[in-house]
């Protein structure tokens, strides 16, 4: 899989991911439900709901950003949630956002790298990333954690872009390679952060390839939905 990487420095993919997201973290949220017109909070609720079923009372929501799955996730299932970013900025968007939501009690916002999770193994009821596994250095070692640290027989949810197929496929390209990008530049002030944003896309593996990485890595069963025509899909991997 091709390394994309936001500024295309030697700092490495960690380094100018966690850069990105300080830059962009301001305007991030308006950004996100612009740009998708607020579909993003549909597909969320959709990962939400699934992960319901397994009543968890534990969650870590990895690549928490600014906390909007960590909150969606603590309002449905009234769980202990831990979210944890790699961009401070990002967090202290996310900790204002969980006080005024007066959650700051059950919502737990840390600095920290998914390829080196400061927990014990065996963990967490159950593990979720939302758009936040593409931005790893090393794919396998990020999964192989986010299944280190959730229980035997529970499961990791991860919602991630994925590739509109069909003949809508074409549009959505254009969309996102000509316009979001510069509707990002304009209200962001980073030139490169939403041109990388469909350029990992685009690399990014999904659907049945994703699917076999999870198995590769160590998880015991993979299902996935896809979400709007493609443009996401969630996947729940369980240990």
């Amino acid at each position: 899989m091709k390394q994309v990487t936001p500024y295309n420095t030697e700092a490495g993919k960690k380094k100018e991911v966690e850069e990105m997201f300080d830059n962009i973290a301001p305007k991030y949220d308006l950004l996100n439900h612009v740009l998708s017109m607020k579909i993003d909070v549909l597909w969320r609720n959709t990962l939400v709901k699934w992960m319901n079923k397994d009543a968890p009372q534990t969650v870590l929501d990895v690549a928490t950003g600014t906390g909007d799955l960590a909150l969606t996730v603590q309002k449905a299932t009234g769980a202990k949630v831990t979210g944890l970013d790699l961009s401070q900025q990002m967090l202290n968007v996310g900790i204002e956002k969980i006080k005024k939501a007066k959650l700051d009690g059950e919502i737990e916002m840390m600095k920290g790298d998914a390829e080196n999770l400061p927990f014990d193994s065996n963990k967490f009821d159950a593990v979720c990333v939302a758009f936040g596994v593409r931005n790893f250095e090393n794919l396998e070692k990020g999964l192989a954690e986010l299944g280190r640290v959730v229980k035997e027989n529970k499961s990791v949810y991860i919602l991630e872009f994925s590739k509109v197929e069909g003949f809508l496929g074409p549009f959505y390209m254009f969309y996102f390679k000509n316009i979001l990008p510069l509707i990002g530049k304009l209200v962001s002030k980073d030139n490169r952060a939403y041109t990388y944003l469909p350029d990992s896309v685009k690399a990014f593996p999904f659907g049945e390839k994703m699917k076999n990485i999870l198995l590769g890595v160590g998880f015991n069963k993979v299902e996935f939905k896809k979400l709007s025509l493609g443009i996401a899909t969630i996947y729940k991997a369980t240990k």
